[in-house]
């Protein structure tokens, strides 16, 4: 270690469509909140951020905007994100007599190089001062603790708030990989669209997001879940309570499961076979919030004969690999400068 290397800030960011977590280098991870953003219209102050703002989703008077500015693991809304981003790095600068701060940033696999940049204006601007970007499936590998750098394949699927990641690695590197913009977001989508067609009621994202966390399913149950949920009615305009089973909620899932399902046989036809071989001994790994749905792996193993596990704690996986790089930056080094693009898979 070069005496300068001691006056510097470490970090590592996940900036997720749902939610943004930061490790601290000797530390771990420090923040782990919703990229939700607050902001009044009249004035254009923030107003909250992270989870404080994510309370107050569809319940804000006309002159507060709640903004997420996130959508499918790309930057939608560039100032918003970077307010997100100062947010965090101002509390770790608080914290720490230099302002030298080194950030080790997760992006998708399959961004391009223009969103790419943009993420890395973003988190310069909000106050760091050189970024490396890591692609999400080699944090997901690292997180997991599976060989990085061996002639051997490890597959993971990442399925997170705004796009599901699957990725081939082997020798540092992505040999297949697929991002999917199917995930957290569209299983919300789905439960607001069963509520609608079905019980003719209006729910928001809250209420199908805590639906799909207390009896969302992609495989029958022997426990038939169920929960009572209110919105408004969609004809009478009045408020509405109905009871939905977890039976419903697995149809109304079955279409958005069936795609990643498809992305995964997609990946797997598109690897070497010496890798598709290494796939049976190793399995599948999964991470990402959207993992966390009853079965999935079970689904998986069914459909493929692959064993699939699910990664301990799979909602801060990729950030725990990004720990890993923020550890040791330099021994790193190769993973942030990869000439060869990943494999896109149509």
């Amino acid at each position: 270690m070069s005496i300068w290397d001691k006056f510097k800030t470490d970090v590592g960011i996940d900036l997720g469509t749902a939610n943004t977590l930061v490790y601290l280098k000797g530390r771990g991870i420090v923040f782990n909140e919703p990229t939700v953003i607050a902001i009044n219209n009249k004035t254009g102050q923030i107003v909250a951020i992270g989870l404080e703002a994510q309370k107050m989703m569809g319940r804000t008077p006309s002159h507060i905007s709640v903004i997420r500015p996130l959508v499918g693991g790309v930057i939608s809304d560039f100032y918003m994100a970077q307010e997100i981003l100062r947010y965090f790095l101002k509390k770790i600068k608080k914290d720490s007599f230099l302002n030298y701060i080194r950030a080790v940033v997760a992006i998708p696999a399959n961004l391009t190089e223009v969103e790419r940049k943009s993420t890395e204006d973003a988190v310069i601007l909000s106050g760091a001062s050189s970024v490396y970007l890591l692609e999400e499936p080699i944090a997901a590998v690292l997180g997991a603790g599976l060989p990085i750098d061996q002639p051997q394949a490890s597959m993971v699927v990442d399925i997170g708030g705004g796009t599901s990641e699957i990725a081939v690695i082997s020798l540092g590197g992505v040999v297949v990989s697929q991002s999917l913009k199917v995930a957290g977001d569209k299983f919300n989508e789905d439960i607001i669209r069963f509520a609608r067609d079905n019980f003719k009621i209006a729910i928001g994202e809250p209420t199908a997001e805590r639906i799909k966390k207390e009896i969302g399913s992609v495989l029958p149950e022997e426990d038939r879940l169920e929960i009572v949920v209110g919105g408004r009615d969609l004809s009478s305009g009045l408020p509405k309570e109905v009871t939905i089973k977890g039976s419903q909620v697995r149809n109304a899932l079955a279409s958005s499961v069936k795609q990643i399902l498809e992305a995964i046989k997609n990946t797997i036809e598109q690897t070497p076979p010496e890798l598709t071989g290494d796939l049976l001994q190793n399995g599948i790994y999964l991470s990402g919030g959207g993992s966390l749905l009853r079965g999935f792996d079970e689904l998986i193993t069914k459909e493929l004969s692959i064993k699939t596990t699910r990664v301990d704690d799979p909602l801060t996986c990729v950030i725990r690999g990004v720990g890993v790089v923020v550890e040791d930056i330099k021994k790193y080094q190769p993973l942030f400068s990869l000439t060869v693009k990943p494999i896109s898979v149509e």
